[in-house]
């Protein structure tokens, strides 16, 4: 059984439930945010190449719209819980709170293994998928998103099938599509990148330089690899990296993170990577003075700042004593269970919370989003730009609130985002009562 320490849902609730008790919330509201406003789940039967039939579940879990439309990824996997993704559909409505864009919380997808799927056979389940949800989104409805296995292709699967119900060319309805076909600029690097600022405003705050600090990070996907890369562009010394195979830990400094990304590309996998010039081979780990080392052991590193930027509950009550970082930059979403928390707290460690930390993937949603409504289209630099605003407001506000509260960082975003959601609850129509005759 899965306790409440490492439970996704039930650790967001008792997020939910200290903010609101700290802030005196209506507790109508807290009500409406304790459960999702609805959830989808639709019968999905799918023919194979092989003319074999399979019925598949998909569905669409739609937490709150009290500040705009849903809006949330959608992913394809065997094994995703109803608690995990329920969890995921409550952080976004509090990660759009505290990043001040007007749009709610969601979150959906397939039980299915995509890997097993021919694309042929993925584009007709995509594609009878957004039929099956075609009433429910809508650029002012439900703004679905990539999340895990899905990327820009399926969501123009998701826009085309869209535009063949509803007669009309609504590129809006998804995020995360190609560039040609309605992407933004500056969206593959968005969530690395506002890590990479948030943590350099917190830096700024704290009085530290970067040039002084060292990083490593758990997870070189997309997220990692990026956040990884602004941090090195800015100073920050990144000495261990780890993927899902094993990592690297070099105390000098890995020199260049693209060479790394090269390296990986190539093999496959990070384990091995040392880099001299031009060439990455294992049989340069001694001349670079580098070590061999776990995805859980980047976590335990002699480091000043540690990045979880893969699974959840990759920090736990089993080695949050034997952290070192004084720093932990939540680039995964739920990387910390409640237990690796408090621990952490005591021993004054500062959790820059991923509802803040990887809010910069969302922020850029919303931009590709507004961009489509409005006819437009964004350089990098203006992408970047207002991003960067986005993030070092928001750590302005969640720094400001711990300090005036005397509470974590986690607890500050939370009571941030749940102010800002308190404010337009008040001329909500669901706050209102209803009156009967």
């Amino acid at each position: 059984m899965t306790n409440l320490s490492s439970n996704p849902w039930q650790r967001s609730q008792a997020e939910l439930t200290k903010a609101g008790k700290l802030l005196n919330i209506d507790p109508l509201l807290l009500a409406h945010l304790s459960e999702p406003e609805r959830i989808i789940e639709v019968s999905l039967p799918l023919v194979r190449d092989n003319g074999e039939k399979e019925v598949l579940k998909g569905y669409r879990i739609q937490h709150s719209n009290i500040l705009g439309p849903y809006k949330g990824g959608l992913r394809y996997h065997p094994q995703v819980s109803m608690d995990e993704v329920k969890a995921l559909s409550f952080l976004m409505t509090m990660k759009n709170a505290l990043i001040n864009i007007p749009l709610g919380g969601g979150k959906g997808g397939i039980t299915v293994d995509p890997k097993k799927l021919s694309e042929r056979e993925l584009e007709r389940l995509t594609r009878m998928f957004t039929r099956r949800l075609g009433n429910i989104i809508g650029p002012e409805i439900d703004i679905p998103a990539p999340d895990v296995n899905t990327n820009a292709i399926v969501m123009s699967w998701i826009a085309d099938e869209y535009r063949k119900i509803f007669g009309e060319n609504t590129v809006a309805v998804v995020t995360g599509k190609p560039l040609a076909q309605g992407g933004s600029l500056g969206r593959p690097e968005a969530t690395g990148l506002g890590g990479a600022y948030a943590l350099l405003a917190i830096l700024k705050k704290l009085g530290k330089d970067p040039k002084k600090m060292t990083a490593a990070v758990q997870g070189f996907g997309n997220v990692g690899r990026n956040v990884a890369y602004f941090l090195q562009q800015a100073g920050v010394r990144i000495v261990g990296l780890s993927d899902s195979k094993g990592g690297i830990y070099i105390p000098g400094g890995v020199a260049d993170i693209e060479q790394i990304e090269r390296c990986k590309e190539q093999k496959g996998y990070l384990a091995g990577c040392y880099c001299v010039g031009s060439v990455c081979d294992i049989n340069y780990k001694t001349k670079v003075n580098g070590r061999d080392i776990s995805p859980a052991e980047v976590l335990e590193l002699p480091v000043d700042i540690i990045i979880p930027a893969a699974l959840e509950n990759s920090i736990t009550k089993d080695n949050a004593k034997k952290i070192q970082a004084s720093i932990v930059l939540e680039m995964a979403n739920t990387p910390t269970t409640l237990d690796a928390d408090e621990i952490l707290r005591k021993k004054n460690v500062m959790v820059i919370p991923d509802i803040l930390a990887n809010a910069g993937g969302v922020a850029v949603s919303y931009f590709e989003w507004y961009q489509n409504m409005h006819h437009e289209s964004w350089t990098k630099d203006k992408v970047f730009k207002k991003l960067h605003s986005k993030m070092n407001r928001a750590v302005d506000s969640v720094y400001k609130l711990s300090e005036e509260y005397g509470v974590t960082q986690r607890e500050a975003a939370f009571m941030f985002a749940l102010k800002r959601l308190e404010k337009a609850w008040k001329t909500h129509p669901m706050a209102q009562p209803i009156l009967y005759e």
